[in-house]
């Protein structure tokens, strides 16, 4: 490879790269909304079950997927608690 191909070669992917930062700026912050999103409707399902100790089937079931997607996204480890404290309770049909 020549030198003129090399620079016209790295001149191609700095431009590349400067098209991409944004991308990925904006999918960061996209994934944050995300994980705010679900850590807030698991909360609100917390919170309007916790003093019975009792879940209905249905948002057992919400909750898990909520939680899952949450790990998958890396959310931290606050939401594991509660989690693992729902997992103890009743669940009723």
């Amino acid at each position: 490879m020549d030198k003129m191909t090399l620079s016209f070669f790295v001149a191609e992917l700095i431009a590349l790269m400067g098209m991409m930062a944004p991308i990925w700026v904006n999918n960061h912050k996209i994934k944050k909304g995300q994980l705010c999103q679900l850590r807030s409707e698991m909360l609100r399902i917390y919170y309007h079950n916790r003093e019975k100790e009792e879940i209905r089937q249905y948002e057992y079931e919400n909750f898990v997927l909520l939680y899952e997607a949450y790990k998958t996204l890396k959310g931290n480890s606050f939401v594991d608690r509660i989690y693992k404290e729902v997992q103890t309770w009743d669940i009723v049909t």
